[in-house]
């Protein structure tokens, strides 16, 4: 039989270009979903799985990634946006700075008087005018700074440490030691601050500020106790506190790296709250005669001396007790500002 000629051969269509899936279909544009075999669809699963390990950045769509925000962070980006620890925080730093340099704005010398001018007014360069015992009213006003803010810090530190430890030990322990320090914590609430600083300072002579201190510490270490052991008991019901104790971590490193980080957080808002408690407490025990000693400067001693003369020299007393206030009510502010951004249930 005579061979058949052989057909020509048929060029394949031209296809355009693009990716294709394995399937034979084009891969999908714009995110529309084409209906592929099951190579297609595992293709397609592969390179968007991978496309999603890739952080845009660079030309090649690989960059650092995003760390995860914690609580800290969150919180100092709230604090910058609120206008009130702003505006706290400002009036903070300006007493930080004039108790630690004040002879930047003020060059007098404060335990320098002249009865000669005592309760005159305002003059030039002694803006605030004079006192009962012809004292500059500014340049005591600007060195009491010093006195109080020193006072309330010390306070607040040794408060702070001391209430967060053995509150802390009795809430993540329990037993006993937990039982116990209640029962003490009871006796101390019992006592009032202010008659308890009328019967122990009255005995003491020196005119330094560390029994002042002390005494703040000694009655008011109960309440950061109690705030520190809520939270720890709080805490260390949390899943990775229960995981690292699984995992064999002691008591130690649990209470460090684990417990300690997320329940200090209270512990910060109150004592923040209480350091322009502490000042005002100076202030009152000072007024009362029971507190700082003359020739300490301070302005719960100048208010003191200064409400004799409320009639005939009201400005030695509102200056003092004006820094006092404006003082006292800024940390107030900065503490409320603090609580606001670290507690996750006023977000």
């Amino acid at each position: 039989m005579p061979e058949q000629p052989t057909p020509p051969e048929r060029p394949l269509p031209s296809m355009p270009p693009g990716p294709y899936l394995s399937g034979g279909g084009r891969a999908p544009e714009d995110g529309a979903i084409a209906a592929t075999g099951m190579g297609g669809a595992m293709d397609l699963a592969t390179e968007e799985g991978a496309s999603l390990q890739k952080v845009p950045g660079g030309p090649d769509g690989t960059g650092p990634q995003d760390k995860p925000r914690s609580l800290w962070s969150d919180a100092w980006r709230d604090l910058r946006r609120n206008p009130v620890f702003i505006v706290s925080g400002l009036v903070i730093l300006f007493l930080v700075v004039i108790s630690l340099w004040p002879s930047a704005i003020a060059s007098g010398n404060p335990l320098k008087c002249d009865l000669a001018k005592s309760q005159e007014g305002s003059q030039p360069g002694h803006p605030f005018g004079y006192n009962g015992q012809g004292c500059d009213v500014y340049t005591r006003t600007v060195y009491g700074a010093r006195v109080s803010v020193t006072v309330g810090v010390c306070a607040t530190l040794g408060v702070s440490v001391l209430g967060s430890v053995l509150g802390g030990l009795a809430g993540f322990f329990g037993g006993a030691w937990d039982a116990f320090l209640s029962r003490i914590t009871d006796i101390f609430f019992a006592i009032p601050v202010v008659l308890g600083g009328l019967v122990l300072l009255s005995v003491v002579t020196s005119s330094t500020i560390w029994p002042v201190i002390g005494f703040m510490v000694l009655l008011g270490w109960p309440q950061i106790s109690r705030i520190a052991r809520g939270s720890v008991i709080t805490t260390k019901q949390n899943d990775y506190v229960q995981a690292a104790r699984a995992l064999g971590a002691s008591n130690t490193r649990m209470l460090l790296r684990h417990i300690t980080p997320n329940a200090i957080a209270p512990v910060i808002v109150v004592a923040t709250i209480a350091l322009g408690t502490y000042i005002s407490l100076e202030a009152t025990l000072s007024f009362l005669g029971v507190g700082l000693k003359p020739p300490t400067v301070s302005w719960g001693i100048d208010i003191s001396s200064a409400s004799q003369y409320i009639r005939t020299a009201p400005h030695a007393l509102l200056w003092p007790a004006g820094a006092l206030a404006v003082t006292v009510l800024a940390f107030i502010m900065l503490g409320d500002a603090v609580r606001d951004a670290l507690d996750p249930k006023l977000r």
